[in-house]
Order: C-alpha cells, then sequence, then structure tokens
C-alpha cells in the first residue's frame, strides 16, 4: 500500500487541477503518469519492474439502464488492437470443429465442451456457439451469465460464420454492455502504446456509442468520459455530444 501512495501522491502532483482535456491530451498524461515509479525496491534489493499497463476507458452515459430499450449490448473491434489476445472456446459440431480451431479456439466442440464448462471449467475470455448449438448451450446461461460469458447473437458471438468471429475475438475483439449505474467499461491499449494509437482508439470507442444512442434516451448522452492506466488517476476527455 505505502508503494500505491507514494506513486499516486507523484503522479496526482503531476496531473495537477486540469480541467476536461482533449482524448490526444488525455492519452499523453495517462502515458506520463504511468512512468511515474515510487523508487522503492524489494525487500531482497531486487528493483521493482514496471509492466505497460492496461489503459481503460469509462463512459457515463445519459441512459436509464433499468429501461430494456435503453441498455447497450454489443461488441467493437479497435483500429489499434488493445495490446493482447483473448482466450476463444467454439460450440460447434462437424467440420466447424475444425475450422473453429484452425482460425484460433483453445477449445472447440459439441457436447463434450458444454459438460466441461457447465462443471466449471472457465478459463476462456470468449465464448462463441453456432446457432444450431443454442439449444444446448442454453443450459449454460446460469454458468456463463454472471461471468459475462454468454454466447449472445447481439454481441456477435452467436453466429453461422464461426471462424470469422472466433478469428476477431481472437484478435482482440471486445464485448461490452452498460452496468447498473449506466456506465460502460472498455479497455483501450496499453500504456506502451504510442499517444496517436491511444487517441484512435478512444475516438473510435467514443464514436461508436454515439451512433448506438437509444432513440428514447433524452438529453446528454455522454455525461462523462474518463480514461485511466491501472495505477494512475483518471483523465477526463472533453466530449459535447
Amino acid at each position: 500500500m505505502a508503494d500505491r501512495n507514494i506513486r499516486y501522491t507523484k503522479q496526482a502532483e503531476l496531473l495537477g487541477d486540469v480541467k476536461p482535456m482533449s482524448s490526444e491530451e488525455a492519452a499523453a498524461k495517462v502515458k506520463q503518469m504511468a512512468d511515474v515509479t515510487s523508487n522503492r525496491s524489494y525487500k531482497n534489493g531486487r528493483s521493482r519492474k514496471d509492466n505497460p499497463q492496461t489503459v481503460d476507458l469509462v463512459m457515463s452515459l445519459g441512459i436509464d439502464p433499468k429501461q430494456a430499450d435503453q441498455a447497450l449490448r454489443g461488441s467493437i473491434a479497435l483500429p489499434k488492437g488493445i495490446g493482447r489476445t483473448n482466450r476463444v472456446i467454439a460450440f460447434c459440431d462437424g467440420e466447424l470443429i475444425e475450422a473453429a480451431t484452425a482460425a484460433g479456439a483453445i477449445e472447440a466442440g459439441a457436447d463434450e465442451l458444454i459438460d466441461k464448462v457447465a462443471k466449471g471449467w472457465l478459463d476462456f475470455d470468449v465464448a462463441i456457439a453456432h446457432p444450431s448449438m443454442m439449444g444446448k448451450v442454453g443450459k449454460l446461461g446460469r454458468v456463463l451469465g454472471p461471468q459475462g460469458k454468454m454466447p449472445t447473437p447481439k454481441a456477435g458471438t452467436v453466429t453461422p460464420n464461426l471462424a470469422g468471429a472466433v478469428k476477431e475475438y481472437v484478435a482482440g475483439k471486445l464485448e461490452f454492455r452498460n452496468d447498473a449505474g449506466g456506465n460502460i467499461h472498455l479497455p483501450v491499449g496499453k500504456t506502451s502504446f504510442s499517444v496517436a494509437d491511444l487517441k484512435e482508439n478512444i475516438d473510435s470507442a467514443i464514436g461508436h456509442m454515439v451512433r448506438l444512442k437509444p432513440s428514447s434516451s433524452k438529453g446528454i448522452f455522454l455525461k462523462k468520459v474518463v480514461v485511466s492506466g491501472t495505477r494512475t488517476p483518471g483523465v477526463e476527455i472533453e466530449v459535447s455530444v
């Protein structure tokens, strides 16, 4: 905790009392704060190594999450990726098993895979299913639902183009859904990304959400947008939508 306090204090001083800024300026500020260290070492004298942090974007939206027609859920592939790949499984049978595996799925199959997941195996990030499998996969709702991993057509994880979906999600395509407070959380890269790449991903994510604005949502849609590193304070981005 002491290490975090020292680092955070230095970062807060660097951030200062700032107003909302452009996505480019915010990305640069997050990268600058991520470079701050506590100058502390482990007890054995070994220096601490700072790995690249995930850069997270949080958008507070002018929606009523309790209204079904205002709930937002879907998927997005950011132009510069997110700095990691996803572990994907595919519920399918026949020739599709080989196609899904070739596209990058760590597991692919029908009854055997469904039974494995039903017994509690969740060592994957995304589950994709062919529509013909949903009659059987539906029983996994209690297992996958709370994890946010249940395949759905809205997120593009129930699709006849199984191999294509597997390839996209392995490459870093993201699922999203608003939380109970009407917020969307998305990783938009790593602090090792260039400012230009982070800006492009941030702008793409914001633009995607604006295009999804429900017709029943009134007033200001993007109420607040904040970007931060895993271990940095948040920086508010100026928006006008």
